[in-house]
C-alpha cells in the first residue's frame, strides 16, 4: 500500500494503517510487548518515530517500507552518555527499545 499524505482523507488512512504496522514492527524488533509500545508511540517520542516514518512516505517509500526503515534506523542507534544520563537508560541499549521501555517505566509511575 502506497500512502500519500496529499489530503487529510488520505492522511487519516495513512494513521490508521500504520498504527497496527508501527505497533508490531517496533515490538518485534525492540522484543517489548505491545502494551509498551502502545505506550512509546503516544509519547514525544513516538512522535519523532512517526516523523522519522513520515519522512520515507516523503521520499516515496511505501508505508511497511517506511516504518521497516525508521525501525532500523532506531534500533541502529544507540543510547549514549548524555541520553543516558538525561533519562536512565543504560548507555548502548538500542535506541528505540531504550526509549519503549523509558515510555514504559514512566507510564507506571505516573498511574
Amino acid at each position: 500500500m502506497q500512502a500519500t499524505l496529499s489530503s487529510s482523507t488520505s492522511h487519516s488512512r495513512w494513521k490508521a494503517a500504520a498504527w497496527p504496522l508501527a505497533m508490531n514492527a517496533i515490538s518485534e524488533a525492540a522484543h517489548q510487548p505491545l502494551e509498551s509500545v502502545r505506550t512509546f508511540l503516544d509519547s514525544r517520542h513516538g512522535r519523532h518515530f512517526a516523523d522519522d516514518v513520515q519522512n520515507g512516505l516523503y521520499q516515496g517509500q511505501a508505508l511497511q517500507d517506511a516504518i521497516n526503515a525508521a525501525t532500523q534506523r532506531w534500533m541502529g542507534w544507540t543510547i549514549g552518555r548524555q541520553t543516558s544520563k538525561q533519562y536512565g537508560i543504560p548507555r548502548g541499549l538500542p535506541y528505540l527499545t531504550g526509549f519503549v521501555i523509558h515510555c514504559e517505566i514512566c507510564d507506571e509511575m505516573a498511574a
